[in-house]
């Protein structure tokens, strides 16, 4: 059985990777400038790659279990996450205006990518890790839309056309060339390119998460408010694990799926609050509370409910 230690083995280097980030930041090795060519880098190219090794030649990928299912759970448990961060944020005393819509946005956003990714390729292998490009397609689509009219309290046009992007579309190819049988005329040549650029997606992307939160930790007495960080990490990382493991156990999924959800369930806050709560008018100070709240406490309590959802499942 997995242990609690092997599973903050796998969680400290992405977490390090973070500091690093922050780290370079700080002493001028990532400059802001090149933050948007990096992402870009990462978003256009890196990530299509990665998608395209994971998912061509998956056995798993071509169930339909592991189709549909996968993008409704990602969905439908941000949903809960909203819902949940509307009635918590309520109790706590925000309102609408003074930072209801911020908190609900950002606490019911986990992080579905970046720290999943490692973890559930070196838990679970290549199976789930197709799997997990798929759910997290569907967690995208109501990020774009339901969150960004949360957010912004406008319509959520610009976020729909947000919706189509590299990976997306790299998804939706992958998965149709994979259930036509492609991937066995694919030549080495060509992984031989993909796999080491996507190969690059994580560790690049953690840098720049880590030199974005990086300016936050310069207030610190702002950032660690106890109302939102205790709030937050009560619900992030202590009941919505807790629906998202019982939904995991007792819905029909496909085990590829179920090892993806023991993962999610446990993931702090995403980073993506940040960076759209200041293009949408939200409160990216409360946004990035939450997050850095929610990550900080999450080396503690990330490996203890992976450890008891793979227990609790039956994995």
């Amino acid at each position: 059985m997995t242990t609690y230690w092997q599973i903050l083995g796998l969680i400290a280097p992405v977490l390090a990777i973070i500091g690093v980030g922050m780290l370079s930041r700080r002493y001028g090795l990532l400059k802001k400038e090149a933050d948007v060519s990096l992402m870009k880098l990462v978003v256009d190219l890196f990530f299509p790659c990665l998608i395209f090794e994971a998912i061509m030649g998956n056995e798993a990928m071509t169930q339909s279990a592991n189709i549909l299912p996968p993008a409704l759970m990602g969905a439908g448990t941000i949903l809960l996450g909203y819902l949940f961060g509307f009635w918590v944020g309520k109790g706590l005393g925000f309102s609408q205006g003074k930072g209801l819509r911020t908190f609900a946005f950002s606490v019911g956003i986990y992080n579905y990518g970046y720290i999943p990714i490692p973890l559930v390729e070196d838990l679970f292998g290549k199976e789930a890790l197709g799997v997990l490009f798929v759910h997290n397609m569907g967690a995208m689509v109501v990020i774009w839309t339901v969150g960004v009219l949360i957010l912004a309290g406008t319509s959520s046009r610009e976020g729909l056309r947000k919706l189509i992007n590299a990976p997306n579309i790299s998804i939706i190819l992958a998965i149709s060339l994979n259930g036509m049988g492609v991937a066995d005329y694919i030549p080495d040549f060509v992984h031989s390119i993909t796999k080491p650029l996507g190969a690059c997606a994580v560790p690049v992307a953690l840098l720049l998460v880590g030199a974005t939160l990086e300016s936050y930790f310069g207030k610190i007495r702002e950032v660690f408010d106890w109302k939102i960080c205790t709030g937050a990490t009560l619900l992030r990382l202590g009941l919505l694990p807790l629906i998202f493991l019982f939904l995991t156990k007792y819905l029909p999924l496909s085990e590829e799926l179920k090892m993806v959800m023991v993962i999610e369930s446990a993931m702090p806050a995403g980073i993506f609050p940040l960076v759209i709560a200041r293009h949408y008018g939200g409160q990216p100070m409360m946004a990035a509370q939450v997050i850095i709240s929610t990550t900080l406490m999450g080396l503690v309590i990330i490996p203890m409910w992976i450890e008891f959802g793979i227990w609790f499942i039956g994995l």
